[in-house]
């Protein structure tokens, strides 16, 4: 059956934009204006939870959540606007962990190995890209500059879903704006590069990067400023990132993806104009009925997602 959306209220107007499922019961949620919020109850209440102090003003673009405790949050923006909060006690206290000073830093996602091991992406900075990483769930420490390749000019990542940061095993992958796609298989040590044939333009690129396994991955994207246009707005790898091959089909824009769980080679692209489906890993979509959304993402192990 065709995945089936139902609508669920929040109580709030912001504009959401990160989205993380613990489970089927427990979800988390942020949006602009300082907005975070949680769901127990599989999505028939959500609450929203306090900012933390001075991020009543903040964009909070990515969450992930690892509980109905724990949970990670990152802000956008130029310089001090970009910031890492974490909770441990479901947001009744929150930890400033990274609290970024360099105005040309701009963090745009961050993905888990675990809920004590992550990596965070900005914007390059003077060539350089800039990533940062946790191994204790504490602090993090920017991986130095001369581990990683040259960015190109300008070259960043989009701060739309929180998903061109994939992990999976050992590895990481992070989709930039130039449709570049950056790999570790050893958690960060070193780095290869490798170029995907999604369209690049100011406003296109690579948006969302999950993968299923360590092998079997899906960039998509397009241009936001056109959402109706699809145009070499997808692509799939089998090899881990080494190469990709372009994929057809997709509808428009295209903000997230993620691999249905438990369901081999079906996958659910999202988009502000709507959503598609693949049934053959990526290769091929067919468009969903319903309304259109920024970000999705599933419960481990279960075909339940917001």
């Amino acid at each position: 059956a065709a995945p089936a959306w139902t609508q669920q209220l929040t109580g709030v107007n912001a504009r959401l934009r990160g989205i993380s499922a613990v489970g089927d019961r427990i979800a988390w949620a942020s949006g602009r204006a300082g907005t975070i919020l949680r769901t127990t109850n599989g999505g028939d209440v959500w609450t929203r939870i306090a900012s933390p102090p001075g991020a009543g003003q903040l964009d909070f673009r990515d969450i992930d959540a690892f509980s109905s405790n724990v949970a990670y949050a990152l802000s956008i923006g130029n310089g001090e606007l970009s910031r890492i909060y974490k909770t441990i006690d479901g947001g009744d206290n929150w930890t400033l962990q990274l609290a970024n000073t360099d105005p040309k830093v701009f963090l745009d996602a961050m993905g888990f190995w675990s809920a004590d091991r992550g990596i965070a992406y900005s914007d390059s900075v003077d060539g350089q890209f800039v990533i940062f990483m946790t191994t204790n769930g504490r602090t993090w420490e920017r991986i130095p500059p001369e581990r990683l390749p040259a960015a190109l000019p300008n070259e960043g990542a989009y701060a739309a879903s929180g998903t061109n940061v994939a992990t999976h095993g050992d590895h990481v992958w992070i989709g930039t704006t130039a449709s570049r796609v950056l790999h570790s298989a050893d958690r960060g040590r070193t780095w290869t590069i490798a170029q995907t044939p999604v369209a690049t333009r100011p406003s296109a690129g690579i948006f969302s990067i999950p993968f299923r396994d360590p092998l079997h991955g899906i960039v998509d994207g397009g241009d936001y400023r056109k959402e109706a246009e699809a145009v070499d707005n997808a692509a799939v790898t089998a090899d881990g990132g080494r190469t990709w091959t372009m994929s057809t089909g997709l509808s428009g824009y295209r903000s997230a993806v993620a691999s249905v769980p438990g369901r081999h080679g079906r996958w659910l692209a999202i988009g502000p104009q709507g959503a598609d489906v693949s049934e053959d890993d990526g290769r091929r979509w067919t468009p969903l009925i319903g309304a259109g959304f920024d970000a999705f993402s599933f419960a481990p192990d279960k075909a339940v997602g917001w």
